[in-house]
C-alpha cells in the first residue's frame, strides 16, 4: 500500500477513534478491518486514528492508513510520558493528527513537529478552529489541514450546514497561501448529506469521530459517507 497515493485521493475520510471504548483494543482492529473493506469496495480513501496502544496491531494487519492522535514536539531523550514521532513510525503509523481541539499545542510546537516528522516520512493533519488559524497553519506546509469549529464537535450539527461560510472562507484563505495542502473538515458531520454539502463547499475530505464510532452500526455510517462521496465525484 502506497499511503501517500491513498491519502492524496479525494475525498479522504479519517476516522478518529479518540478514547471511546467502542474503538479500543480488539474492537479497534475489528472496526479498522471493516472500514478497510468498505474503502476497497467503494474506492473511497478511508484512514483511521486509533489510540496509541492500538496503532501497532491495527497497522500490522488491516491494510488501511493509520494516524496517531497526537505527537509531542520532542526528539529522543528524557521525556517520560510524551509521544515520540520515531516510536509512532516504528509502530507502523503513517501520519499524525496535531492540534485537535481536545489536545491543542502552540503554533511553534506545530511547526516543530511538522519539520521533525517530515524527515520520517510521516504525514501531518493539523486541526484549526477558524479560517484564520487554518490559513496560518497552512503556511507551515502540513500535508493536510482539518477545519473544525470546536463548538460543533460531537454535536451532530454539521459545520457544512450550520456554518457553511466557515468552510468557504477557510478554503479561500488557505488557497491564497498554500495551493497544495489538502483541506479536510469536521465537526458534526453525521450523514451522507452533510458529506455531500461539505464537498460542494470545497472540502476535500473529513476528520470524523463520534458520528461513526458511537453509531449502532459504524460500518453502515461509513458506507453512507462513502456513497455520498462517490455521488459527488460522479456529479462533477
Amino acid at each position: 500500500m502506497n499511503v501517500k497515493d491513498v491519502t492524496s485521493r479525494n475525498p479522504l475520510i479519517i476516522i478518529n477513534f479518540k478514547t471511546y471504548l467502542e474503538a479500543t483494543g480488539r474492537r479497534a482492529v475489528e472496526l479498522s478491518r471493516e472500514f478497510a473493506r468498505i474503502s476497497n469496495a467503494t474506492a473511497v480513501s478511508v484512514a483511521v486514528a486509533p489510540q496509541f496502544a492500538d496503532i501497532a496491531q491495527v497497522a500490522a494487519h488491516m491494510g488501511i492508513p493509520v494516524f496517531a492522535q497526537h505527537t509531542d514536539p520532542i526528539g529522543p531523550g528524557a521525556f517520560t510520558g510524551q509521544v515520540l514521532a520515531e516510536s509512532l513510525e516504528a509502530a507502523g503509523a503513517d501520519g499524525t493528527i496535531l492540534n485537535h481541539s481536545e489536545r491543542t499545542i502552540r503554533l511553534s510546537e506545530i511547526q516543530n513537529v511538522i519539520s521533525h516528522v517530515r524527515g520520517l516520512q510521516l504525514l501531518t493533519v493539523v486541526c484549526a478552529g477558524t479560517a484564520e488559524s487554518a490559513a496560518a497553519i497552512s503556511l507551515m506546509e502540513p500535508d493536510m489541514v482539518a477545519v473544525e469549529p470546536p463548538e460543533l464537535i460531537g454535536t451532530g450539527r454539521a459545520v457544512s450546514k450550520e456554518k457553511p461560510e466557515v468552510i468557504q472562507n477557510a478554503v479561500r484563505r488557505i488557497r491564497s497561501v498554500n495551493p497544495s495542502v489538502k483541506i479536510l473538515c469536521g465537526a458534526g458531520i453525521s450523514s451522507g448529506d452533510d458529506v455531500y454539502a461539505a464537498l460542494r463547499l470545497g472540502a476535500e475530505g473529513f476528520l470524523i469521530a463520534s458520528s461513526i464510532i458511537k453509531a449502532p452500526d459504524p460500518g453502515k455510517v461509513v458506507l453512507e459517507f462513502c456513497a455520498a462521496a462517490r455521488r459527488f465525484a460522479e456529479s462533477k
